[in-house]
């Protein structure tokens, strides 16, 4: 099965902005709540771990769409990390 170059931007475009906009969610929803308690800490690490190494894929195969989704996907979640630490340093001083 050959696939259309168009085609193939857009399903990579489409699956990059599904994927990311999990974590943006989760980090409004931090954001107004300021609070980061149902976030497990590995999760966090398993996912940090995928994403490097689709990373590491996306570079080898020089894949744009990897890289560009692996790449904001890490960013994201270490904002939803220091969120998670600072939401939870305020916790334990109240």
């Amino acid at each position: 099965m050959e696939v259309d170059g168009v085609l193939l931007t857009i399903l990579g475009t489409l699956a990059g902005i599904l994927i990311l906009t999990g974590w943006v969610e989760q980090i409004y929803k931090g954001y107004k709540t300021k609070s980061m308690q149902d976030i497990s800490k590995f999760l966090m690490i398993f996912i940090a771990a995928g994403s490097t190494l689709w990373l590491v894929y996306g570079s080898i195969v020089s894949d744009v769409f990897i890289i560009g989704t692996n790449i904001a996907g890490l960013i994201l979640m270490i904002i939803v990390s220091v969120m998670k630490r600072r939401y939870q340093k305020i916790v334990k001083t109240q």
